[in-house]
C-alpha cells in the first residue's frame, strides 16, 4: 500500500473501521517505513538487536507497566473505580498507555491532569487491579518489572463509528 488512506480503504473493504490517527500509530508501532513502493518493513536485524522485540500487544503492555511504575504515585479504590494519582500532567500519558495495552479487567479510563479513573466490571475486579497497580509502584523501588495480564481480544471485526 502506498498511503495510510489506501490502508484505510483496504481495511474498510474488509469490514474494519479505523481512524487515521490509529493507522498512523499502528504503522509506527509495526516499524513500517515509507519507501518508493509504499509502506514496507525495514530490513530485519537479528532479533536480539531489536530493543522493542515482541508483539505489539507485548510492547504496549511493557510501555504501560513502565509508565505506571514511573508516574503513578498512589492507588485507591472506590467501588468499581480505581483512582490513580500522578504528578501534574502525568495522567494523560499513563491512561493512554493503559488503554493501549488492553489490560485485563480495565473497562475504560478517564484522565485529567493528575488523576486517572479506571473502570472495572466489579468491585472485586477493581480490588484485583488495584493490587496489581500497587505492586507496580512497589516495583519502582525494587527495580522489578510489573506484569499486567492482557485482555483477550475477540475475533469479531471492529464496529463502525457513526
Amino acid at each position: 500500500m502506498r498511503s495510510q488512506r489506501e490502508l484505510e480503504r483496504l481495511l474498510r473493504e474488509r469490514g474494519v473501521a479505523a481512524a487515521q490517527p490509529t493507522l498512523s500509530r499502528d504503522v509506527h508501532e509495526l516499524g513500517l517505513v515509507k519507501g518508493t513502493d509504499g509502506y514496507q518493513l525495514p530490513p530485519a536485524p537479528p532479533e536480539a538487536a531489536l530493543p522493542n522485540a515482541g508483539s505489539i500487544s507485548e510492547r504496549r503492555a511493557r510501555k504501560a507497566e513502565r509508565l505506571v511504575r514511573d508516574y503513578v504515585l498512589s492507588v485507591d479504590v472506590a467501588g468499581t473505580l480505581i483512582v490513580l494519582r500522578t504528578a501534574p500532567a502525568g495522567a494523560q500519558p499513563v491512561a493512554l498507555a493503559i488503554d493501549g495495552a488492553g489490560i485485563d479487567g480495565v473497562v475504560g479510563t478517564i484522565a485529567g491532569d493528575d488523576t486517572i479513573f479506571l473502570a472495572a466490571r466489579t468491585a472485586a475486579g477493581a480490588e484485583k487491579l488495584a493490587r496489581r497497580f500497587r505492586q507496580a509502584i512497589r516495583d519502582r523501588v525494587s527495580g522489578d518489572p510489573a506484569r499486567f495480564a492482557l485482555r483477550r481480544r475477540s475475533a469479531r471485526p471492529a464496529r463502525r463509528r457513526a
